[in-house]
């Protein structure tokens, strides 16, 4: 027989054949469509293991399709945590995640926590500061100068130590800071240092990335994307076009701005396809540029350097 030359087949039978300790956590982060989802589950299945989202679009409960959750028959196998449970008006932030994962870390001592959300990740065994909440007339103010004046207004009041420090061609994360700013008196930096020891450190964890070769992936999400429209994406984009927000976070689903933009005769629907999958692509490289970053340390599944 010929070797395997399927990277997630290979990935599964490597932790087959070497099995992370059983009372440990395992962390599995990895970009989107990379096949991290199986492997959670064929670790959980094996190890009596429960699986927790690390994913900061599969919390909301408008997305089963397009978030690409865990289906029905997959959580009837294993307890799948922290999927699908948020409203669209309900506030959902790396602080309301990482004070849910602490309770059920007390409760589940060796979970497969699985995900490409990088920032709930670096939360979880970096540590997170508490920052106080955003009033709704504070928001309202970054919104609307954010919306007249752009992402230079809100950066031009930052200081230096922030500026430096977060993405600033992110403009969420430029309002982000300017809202703490402007209700805090301190800038994020000054917070960021304020930062408690992490709830889980890498170092008592079994810690996994998954970053497969480029054109395995773009495949896999042209392919996954195609599979979406045929099992109702459409119809979930149009459940949301009511309520439609382009700058609330549960709209920031990869594939559905582009599908509103069809719903509202914005572009055709194969051209809404091609963006999408485009946006995907693109989605997938901002995740493996993290974790190239970020998580050296980690155990490439894939085996490779990306």
């Amino acid at each position: 027989m010929g070797k395997n030359t399927d990277p997630l087949a290979r990935a599964l039978a490597a932790l087959e054949a070497a099995p992370p300790d059983p009372a440990r956590p395992v962390l599995l982060a990895g970009p989107t469509a990379s096949g991290k989802s199986a492997l959670a589950l064929a670790l959980a299945r094996a190890q009596g293991r429960v699986i927790v989202n690390a994913d900061a679009l599969q919390v909301y409960d408008m997305w089963q399709v397009l978030s690409a959750r865990p289906d029905a028959q997959d959580c009837a196998e294993v307890p799948h945590l922290l999927y699908g449970h948020v409203r669209r008006d309900q506030d959902w932030s790396a602080g309301h995640w990482l004070r849910a994962v602490t309770q059920l870390l007390s409760e589940h001592g060796n979970p497969v926590i699985v995900g490409g959300t990088g920032l709930y990740f670096r939360a979880l065994t970096e540590g997170l500061v508490e920052i106080p909440p955003i009033p709704q007339t504070i928001r309202a103010q970054a919104d609307a100068l954010l919306a007249e004046a752009g992402r230079d207004a809100l950066l031009r009041d930052l200081d230096h130590a922030t500026r430096d420090r977060i993405d600033t061609a992110n403009p969420l994360r430029v309002q982000r800071a300017w809202e703490v700013l402007q209700v805090t008196g301190q800038g994020l930096a000054v917070w960021q240092d304020q930062t408690p020891p992490p709830i889980l450190p890498v170092a008592a964890t079994t810690a996994y990335v998954v970053r497969p070769e480029v054109d395995w992936l773009d495949a896999r999400i042209a392919d996954r994307f195609a599979q979406m429209m045929m099992q109702g994406a459409l119809d979930e984009a149009r459940a949301a076009l009511p309520h439609w927000d382009p700058r609330a976070a549960w709209a920031k689903a990869i594939g559905a701005p582009e599908l509103i933009a069809y719903l509202n005769g914005q572009m055709s629907l194969p051209s809404a396809i091609s963006a999408a999958t485009l946006a995907t692509r693109q989605y997938a490289k901002r995740q493996r540029t993290w974790f190239r970053a970020r998580m050296q340390a980690w155990q490439d599944l894939f085996g490779r350097a990306d």
